[in-house]
């Protein structure tokens, strides 16, 4: 029987997908200089796109839909790459649902499964750049004046249609190679092309917020944005009464940047740091050099922090979706859902949902959001969006800081367990790997099945409670805010970015000066 009648029906897209342009993986082994030439390059020529602006585009008028998830996405409004990494997020998204729900019937131990499952992806990676490059630039993009007249001229009435065309082009080429750049990195680079843009963006983000002596872009005002120069500059142009009639609470509380999101930011930082250091260690030996004995670590956060950035792009869709729904013509109409407000309500040219079931899980930024509103009824203006008369109830606020929690550790739960399973880390493809090393548990036969019982003692559960953990830190971290236009979830992501990133470095120089230890580690 034909393999693809055996296995799966993307077996017949094999002849499409197989001719898509791709990254050649690498005969022979990368030195660790090469890799980190490559890595430092492609960082270079993505900040360099972050600031190519789209031709054509009018930025007063553009509604950015992303604009609370910019941090989290890697992605700059109204750049070549305003798409950001979302296009690769939800292409994982849906592979890692219909594999796990059994639909595409792919076994990704087998090296040909693997790779269409590769190729597939590179495949709806294109769909979900047009899928989501189109709705914004007919709606929420908008072309400038100047371009529509000129191409009027060369199409008479067809201006507006010319224009919106040459900014999707631009959005599909720059979210390509943002995915060709992501390609490089993990065959040619170290770590991630997308925990790298990523990083990139937050600590930019960072940075600014905390250091940054200009005032903030149309404050009346020339009190610093930034963190550390705002509290300098408060702190000497304010007497004591001014400080105790109010300065103090300006100081840590008032946006941008309050005292209190540098002083979260740190803790975040250090909890993290904390997390990720956090293993269980299985004693391992080899079977064949006596006394060569080692550990196989089983950290604490698994399943790495794919899946908060996966859950992170389901919000952001929920929100995009909402969004059409309730203020886009074309969607008002749409049967059951369009235009009603218990799916999410907005307001006129903002993203941010104010009430609705987009706002009960959507991100909860900082202690002004929920735990000042909660202390006392003062702080209740907070909460209300900039000239509206609109209130919440602390029961409203309660419900909705469970709603965003609970909505975080579920889903960063099923995520982990199907990363878990298609990146082969689950407890077979473990125990298989180790026995292939040559390498076993001491007071175990070396069977690979008597490996896979030891370790679905410890991989099963700890994906699960990673899963949780993650979604639980992320939520937390959202909710005691940071400085800069980052979330507590983009500084999650961060830190245990660059720690995995660190850990990375020191395995590649490992290998540099054991060879024999790539097979191990899969090099």
């Amino acid at each position: 029987m034909a393999k693809d009648e055996e296995k799966s029906l993307l077996y017949k897209m094999k002849p499409l997908v197989d001719r898509m342009p791709a990254i050649k993986k690498p005969e022979k082994h990368v030195h660790f200089r090469r890799k980190l030439l490559w890595t430092a390059l492609i960082l270079i020529t993505y900040l360099v796109m972050t600031n190519i602006v789209i031709y054509g585009l009018d930025a007063e008028r553009t509604v950015d839909l992303f604009e609370q998830f910019r941090a989290i996405f890697a992605g700059e409004s109204g750049s070549f790459v305003h798409l950001g990494i979302t296009p690769i997020v939800n292409a994982s998204i849906m592979l890692q649902l219909f594999q796990g729900a059994d639909i595409i019937n792919l076994d990704l131990k087998d090296d040909e499964d693997k790779a269409l499952y590769q190729s597939t992806q590179k495949f709806l990676v294109i769909i979900m750049i047009f899928v989501q490059a189109v709705p914004q630039t007919f709606g929420y993009l908008q072309p400038a004046v100047g371009l529509i007249d000129g191409l009027d001229g060369v199409m008479a009435g067809q201006g507006l249609l010319l224009a919106r065309i040459i900014i999707v082009s631009q959005i599909a080429i720059g979210g390509y190679m943002l995915f060709l750049m992501d390609e490089i990195i993990s065959k040619w680079g170290i770590g991630s092309g997308v925990s790298l843009f990523i990083v990139a963006g937050v600590s930019q983000g960072i940075f600014t917020g905390t250091f940054n002596w200009l005032p903030a872009p149309g404050a009346d005002s020339p009190v610093p944005a930034g963190a550390i120069p705002k509290t300098i500059y408060i702190l000497q142009n304010s007497s004591v009464a001014e400080l105790s009639r109010g300065g103090f609470e300006n100081l840590l509380l008032s946006p941008p940047n309050p005292l209190i999101g540098l002083v979260s930011t740190i803790v975040i930082f250090f909890i993290v740091a904390y997390a990720e250091s956090s293993r269980i260690e299985l004693p391992i030996s080899h079977s064949r050099a006596r006394g060569a004995r080692g550990r196989y670590p089983i950290k604490l956060i698994y399943a790495s922090v794919l899946p908060v950035i996966l859950v992170a792009a389901l919000l952001a869709n929920i929100n995009l979706f909402a969004m059409l729904f309730y203020t886009n013509p074309s969607f008002q109409n749409f049967p059951l859902v369009g235009g009603q407000w218990w799916i999410g309500t907005f307001l006129p040219g903002s993203t941010e949902p104010i009430a609705g079931g987009a706002w009960y899980i959507s991100n909860v930024n900082g202690l002004q959001e929920w735990f000042l509103p909660l202390v006392s009824d003062k702080y209740a203006y907070m909460l209300s969006p900039e000239g509206v008369d609109w209130s919440y109830s602390k029961v409203q606020v309660i419900a909705r800081v469970i709603a965003h929690f609970t909505f975080m550790t579920v889903a960063c739960a099923l995520f982990a367990n199907f990363w878990v399973k298609t990146t082969n880390m689950d407890a077979e493809s473990v125990a298989e790997q180790i026995q292939e090393s040559g390498m076993q548990i001491p007071g175990f036969r070396r069977d690979p099945r008597r490996l896979k019982k030891v370790l679905e003692r410890y991989i099963p559960t700890i994906t699960t409670f990673s899963g949780i953990f993650m979604g639980s830190l992320a939520a937390g971290s959202n909710m005691l805010g940071s400085v800069g236009n980052t979330t507590g979830i983009s500084l999650f992501l961060a830190v245990s970015i660059l720690t995995q990133l660190y850990e990375q470095m020191g395995k590649e120089q490992m290998m540099e000066m054991h060879p024999m230890l790539r097979d191990f580690f899969g090099g």
